[in-house]
Formats: structure tokens, sequence, C-alpha cells
């Protein structure tokens, strides 16, 4: 049985951005100590996917590292990713999900500030649930932050439950989400926006583990 923990800074790659870049971007988070690289690919055809997908996951074996991948399912188990992360309206279809591809694929669930929600994401199969946008988050504007008191709650109410905590996050602010309960804190352009990439994971990889 793989490990399924997931715990630390959870790099989310940029979408929609060219595969040598990805790449690069990619081993540099690697190199500056991150161990879980997320995924996301919508707009190209399913084999150029399948490709870089199959690129990513050489790379983070390398690195002792886990790889997800955003949504796509027959992609994660293609590529023979570690987990699938899915969004919320993905949920009522856990339990088959589950049973379709067995116990050893990672499933992490979108949950936004709704906990009782989480909850029942939990029961149906899933391994770990997000919450966000802590803060407002460039990427997703649309999302309302919901703060970290919102996230203290969230870890009362799932005290045994692995929580990743989402949007806004810098190395200004990751050690407060450690504080508040977060088992890992997924940065997007916290990380992949900085000038040298493999400093600013050592430094949020730091900063994490320092907390």
């Amino acid at each position: 049985m793989p490990d399924k923990k997931i715990s630390g800074i959870y790099g989310i790659l940029p979408a929609d951005i060219d595969s040598d870049d990805l790449l690069t971007r990619a081993e540099a988070a690697l190199k500056g100590g991150l161990r879980i690289l997320q995924f996301r690919d919508k707009k190209t055809g399913y084999k150029r996917a399948l490709k870089r997908a199959k690129a990513l996951r050489e790379l983070t074996h390398r690195y002792g590292a886990k790889l997800m991948i955003n949504d796509l399912v027959n992609l994660a188990v293609d590529a023979g990713a570690d987990g699938v992360h899915l969004g919320r309206d993905d949920a009522p279809n856990l339990i088959q999900l589950r049973n379709q591809v067995g116990g050893d694929l990672i499933v992490g669930i979108t949950c936004r500030a709704d906990a009782a929600f989480a909850l029942s994401a939990l029961k149906d199969g899933a391994d770990y649930v997000s919450f966000g946008a802590v803060w407002s988050s460039d990427t997703k504007p649309e999302v309302p932050p919901l703060g970290l008191p919102r996230l203290v709650k969230a870890r009362q109410m799932l005290p045994d439950a692995t929580l990743c905590a989402i949007g806004g996050i810098t190395a200004d602010n990751v050690v407060q989400v450690k504080a508040a309960g977060a088992d890992c804190a997924a940065v997007i352009s916290g990380l992949f926006a900085a000038v040298d990439i493999q400093a600013k994971a050592a430094l949020l990889t730091a900063l994490w583990e320092q907390a």
C-alpha cells in the first residue's frame, strides 16, 4: 500500500505554459524541496497532456515527490500519477470512482468553506480536502476569501482529516496557515511567479518545517 499521506507545501503548476517551461519550473520547485506537485492541463489534447504528465511523473519520481493531476482521473491513471484532485461537482461520484480506481490513488476534493461537505467527501473515500480561498487570490478572484478562523473551525470539525489550505498563500502568511491546523498549503503564484522558484520553494519549505 503506497504512502497516501500528504503534508507540507503543495505546488500547483501554472496551467497553459509550454512543456519546457513547465518542466523547468517543476524541477526548480523540486530542487527547492517541494514534494507535492499538481498538474493542470484542460486545454490541450489528451495525447499531449499525457506526454506532459508522464514527463512530470518521471521528474517527480527522481525527487521522491508526489504528482497529482487536476480533475482528469483517466490522465492520472494513465500517467501513473499518485493521485487526482477533483472539484466539488465530481464528489457525488466518489464512491463509484473509488471502486473504479481502487484504494491506491490519492483523491483530494475542493470544499471551499464547507466543512459538512468535506465530512461527506471523506466518508465517501476522499483522502484529503482543500479549503479556500484562505485569502483573496489572483488565480481565482471569484472565490470569496474565508479567512483563517474558518480554517481553524474546519480543523476542529474534522480533527482526523488531512486538510489542505489554498488561496493567497505566500511566504508572508504560510506559518499562520500551519498554525490554523492545515496539513499542507497549496501555492500557485506564491511560488511559481517568483524570479527564483528554487529559492522560493526552499524558503516556503523551511518556514513550514520550522513552524
